[in-house]
């Protein structure tokens, strides 16, 4: 991927860290925690009756790489009652149907982490308003330096909210009119930061927005999952891809500038596609659709393609990720390593904890140990097969039987 930066032109050469010792610090994933204290969460009722309230501390065991990467959460969640002063492995707001995930992100070969992730669980009300079940999932791939993912990382979910709480059922016209103007409120907030029309602090990154031209941009693959559906809003070429019974079902389609139906938008629009190294818009964005990229507008457009799918039983989990991955990974290879993982995984073990209603499992016997370990290998494997850029992979499992 390329884009101008404060005047500087990026190609999609990685640049080679100065020391072999830097290189492999870079290459390593290490694993890390952070603590959320203090959390507490209402939690929604099941079968016609309200589950206790369970104030929780949440614990999640992010994994990265070298420093260069943001701190994202495992999915591992630790719980105590206010029953029983014990501290239990517990799930979600004290809910059986939380979202089990893992998350990987490093910045292998690249110079500089430019990929944010965002995951969160119960992120707002179904439009009935009836429970608080629905599910965020983001993947952003920035280009030109960091600051563009970043801000995706902290406000696209708040935005998506605000506009599902404007009303209407989740059909899938509705679906495709609130992520598309999600979409559009985040890229004018990122040419608001950028431009200082705001008037706010801006956000910290390599090039630190001290040009005023400074054009950067991001990818950004969103996944909100309900009980009913899999919502997928694409805006670049980072991916999700769907496992369900065995089959990878691509959920979005990678936008790049040869795509022929993106090639005739661009052209159409005055814009042309040269192919250098990759093919690219105005020879130096490799893909069609962004967030940001102010100078390409309007032939590189922040408009999302949004996909609902309908869950079934059959359905195994959802791979979202950057093109560091799906660069030299496969959709089917990826969902056999993740199936591997999930089918491999310790089965939890239920019990109740005194004094509750709240049913909780064992630590370590969390399914969210299988998704993590899916995600891990997925980055490994990108690392092996020699991926030149940063590589983030989300796992979610959807089986409903565990």
């Amino acid at each position: 991927m390329a884009a101008k930066c404060g005047g500087e032109t990026e190609t999609s050469t990685p640049v080679e860290p100065s020391s072999e010792g830097a290189r492999r610090r870079r290459m390593e994933i290490h694993q890390f925690r952070f603590v959320a204290a203090d959390a507490t969460v209402a939690p929604p009722s099941e079968n016609g009756r309200k589950r206790k309230r369970v104030e929780v501390e949440v614990e999640v065991s992010p994994v990265f790489a070298g420093g260069e990467s943001e701190e994202f959460g495992s999915g591992r969640k630790v719980a105590k009652s206010k029953d029983s002063g014990s501290p239990e492995s517990v799930v979600f707001g004290g809910v059986l149907d939380e979202p089990r995930f893992g998350i990987t992100s490093v910045c292998g070969r690249r110079r500089e982490m430019e990929d944010a992730v965002a995951i969160h669980p119960f992120f707002s009300r179904k439009p009935d308003g009836n429970s608080n079940d629905l599910h965020f999932f983001g993947v952003y791939d920035g280009h030109g330096c960091s600051h563009v993912a970043v801000k995706c990382r902290d406000r696209m979910h708040e935005i998506v909210k605000g506009e599902l709480e404007r009303g209407g059922d989740s059909g899938e016209s509705t679906w495709q009119e609130t992520m598309s103007r999600s979409f559009s409120k985040m890229d004018q907030e990122v040419a608001d930061m950028t431009t200082g029309a705001t008037g706010g602090a801006r956000s910290s990154c390599r090039c630190e927005l001290k040009s005023l031209h400074c054009d950067a941009g991001s990818t950004a693959v969103v996944a909100v999952v309900t009980p009913e559906n899999i919502v997928v809003s694409n805006c670049g070429d980072s991916r999700a891809v769907l496992c369900r019974n065995g089959v990878a079902i691509p959920l979005s389609v990678d936008h790049k500038p040869d795509r022929p139906d993106e090639l005739k938008r661009i052209q159409d629009a005055g814009g042309y596609v040269i192919n250098w190294d990759v093919p690219r818009v105005g020879g130096l964005l490799a893909m069609s659709r962004a967030i940001g990229d102010s100078y390409f507008k309007p032939y590189v457009t922040s408009e999302p393609e949004v996909t609902v799918t309908e869950r079934t039983g059959d359905d195994e989990c959802l791979i979202l990720a950057s093109d560091g991955l799906w660069d030299v990974v496969s959709n089917e290879t990826a969902c056999n390593v993740a199936r591997m993982c999930l089918k491999n995984a310790k089965p939890p073990s239920p019990s109740r904890s005194p004094g509750s209603d709240v049913t909780v499992t064992a630590a370590g016997d969390s399914s969210d140990d299988a998704c993590s370990d899916a995600s891990i290998l997925l980055t490994k494997l990108a690392l092996a097969r020699h991926s030149t850029d940063n590589v983030s992979v989300v796992v979610v499992d959807l089986r409903r039987d565990v």
